[in-house]
């Protein structure tokens, strides 16, 4: 051992002495020496062999450490330092008991806050939000910027890593974080999500990922879920969650095909009259029949596709295919007043939408009056985007319909109504189901009924399940309802049958009537 180290030792030191700037200075000459003590062949060797030698010195020296990457917002490391530290400590778990672990704190809504605050605000937003971090957690302990508004903190090993301090850890600094931030003069209250995952419930490492990054994916897999239950959630990764994650990210793989397959598609729910009973209109709902999964509904797949950007695609689907079933019912002899389609706060920030909707207006030879654009009642409360606003008031000076969607959920004023233009306002399912039993979600509707009518606003009710519940609402004044009571979501294939079975049974007691009197 000691004879092998020696001359180890001695190329690095010749290496080092090498790479020394004054003797560097002294390197042109050696060839001129060469020439001098042994002729003409020792400088050619001298100047071909030299290069060689001083690479080989250079690369037998101690290579210099190389500086980790940092984020140029908040001055934090990156997601390999993160995965590096956990690496580390997994490495020495199995020798002296202690284990690491992983947190990853997401800022909800991030997205709305950096538009409405603006990309200075929102980076000092996220440099707060790292030294709150850094001064909540142990010195030891490693924190990183993800993407986005997102941490990492590996946790340094410890005895005692297991679910509950762990938790309580997540929790302090979920607290932290979300204490008031001062952004444009004006004090902002945030929320956060948090996931983690411990060691002993670490995925493990494979070819492609090191154990520590193994470990950094599963807390950000628990973020996700912490995200879709929140906000202001805490999950801990679980063994369910990775197979749940897997499915999503198999069914998420097929959302882009499906789009171009045409296997996303409209369904058609149609709108009653309380007081005439006619068909008033159609609301699109889309639909995606799965090839393996079958019928999936939007709850199963929706998020997916607005994390994926899909959503712009998906809107001009819906609109296309509502536009042809309304011409298409046209000829066949059914005019329908109006057919409602949903549009995300994604396409109302998209300033070209109302020229898309009137060039597929004009396309189908429809008036702008015979669609209503569904707008979540979320997307217009508190101080939403100008753009979307600006969007809103064209679509309306356009002369489309306004409906505003989950009514009482959202927490919309009546300034915003005004502001938006809206014609029509639905009210929400949760207040609907059970309210023939309940005299206390009676009073909430009638209430609702009440100011929509002060207000010179149309009014229907969505999730209508029960005769007594559509009885109810006719009682109170709603003019219009949609549920399964009525109908459920049905392909266009089989619209214009229960049109037709419809119109034949509100027409059955007019001819009774007139038998009667003959």
């Amino acid at each position: 051992m000691t004879q092998t180290a020696r001359p180890i030792s001695s190329l690095s030191l010749l290496a080092a002495i090498a790479r020394r700037p004054e003797t560097l200075l002294f390197l042109p000459l050696l060839p001129l020496a060469a020439f001098w003590a042994w002729g003409e062949t020792a400088l050619i060797a001298a100047a071909f062999g030299l290069p060689g030698a001083i690479a080989l010195l250079f690369a037998i020296g101690p290579a210099r450490p190389r500086t980790p990457e940092r984020d140029g917002t908040t001055g934090l490391l990156l997601r390999d330092s993160v995965a590096a530290a956990l690496d580390e400590g997994l490495a020495v778990r199995a020798a002296s008991g202690l284990s690491p672990a992983c947190i990853v704190l997401a800022i909800d809504e991030a997205d709305m806050l950096a538009r409405r605050h603006g990309h200075a605000d929102f980076a000092q937003l996220l440099r707060e939000t790292a030294a709150r971090i850094a001064a909540t957690v142990r010195q030891a302990d490693q924190v990183a910027r993800l993407d986005g508004a997102c941490f990492a903190i590996a946790l340094a090993p410890v005895q005692r890593a297991d679910l509950e301090s762990v938790l309580q850890i997540a929790s302090r600094l979920q607290s932290a974080v979300e204490d008031n931030v001062i952004l444009e003069a004006a004090e902002v209250q945030i929320s956060a999500s948090v996931g983690f995952c411990t060691a002993d419930r670490a995925p493990g490492g494979d070819a492609e990922r090191s154990a520590g990054m193994a470990l950094l994916t599963a807390a950000e897999a628990a973020m996700e879920d912490a995200t879709h239950n929140g906000p202001g959630a805490i999950r801990a990764y679980t063994r369910e969650l990775a197979d749940k994650r897997a499915d999503l990210s198999c069914l998420r793989a097929d959302l882009a095909p499906a789009l171009d397959n045409g296997d996303m598609r409209a369904f058609f729910q149609p709108q009653i009259s309380t007081e005439t009973g006619a068909i008033t209109g159609f609301e699109v709902l889309v639909r995606w029949q799965h090839p393996v999964r079958g019928l999936l509904t939007p709850d199963a797949f929706l998020p997916l596709l607005q994390m994926a950007g899909l959503a712009e695609r998906l809107g001009e689907r819906m609109l296309y295919q509502a536009m042809g079933a309304m011409r298409r019912w046209e000829e066949a002899g059914h005019r329908i007043d109006s057919i409602g389609v949903n549009f995300s706060a994604e396409e109302l920030r998209n300033p070209r939408l109302p020229d898309r909707i009137a060039w597929e207006l004009d396309r189908f030879g429809l008036a702008p009056d015979r669609l209503s654009i569904e707008v979540l009642e979320s997307v217009v409360a508190g101080d939403a985007d100008d753009v979307v606003v600006k969007t809103i008031s064209r679509l309306a000076e356009m002369g489309c319909r306004i409906d505003l969607d989950d009514f009482g959920t959202g927490h919309a004023s009546i300034a915003s109504i005004r502001r938006f233009a809206v014609s029509r306002i639905k009210i929400d399912r949760s207040f609907v189901s059970g309210m023939a039993d309940d005299r206390e979600q009676q009073r909430i509707v009638a209430a609702i009924l009440s100011m929509a009518e002060r207000l010179g606003l149309e009014t229907i009710a969505e999730g209508v399940e029960t005769g007594a519940e559509h009885a109810l609402l006719a009682q109170l004044g709603c003019g219009h309802v949609q549920g399964y009571a009525l109908a459920h979501p049905m392909p266009e294939t089989e619209t214009l049958a229960w049109i037709e079975r419809h119109k034949a049974r509100a027409q059955a007691p007019l001819l009774l009537e007139r038998r009667a009197g003959e």
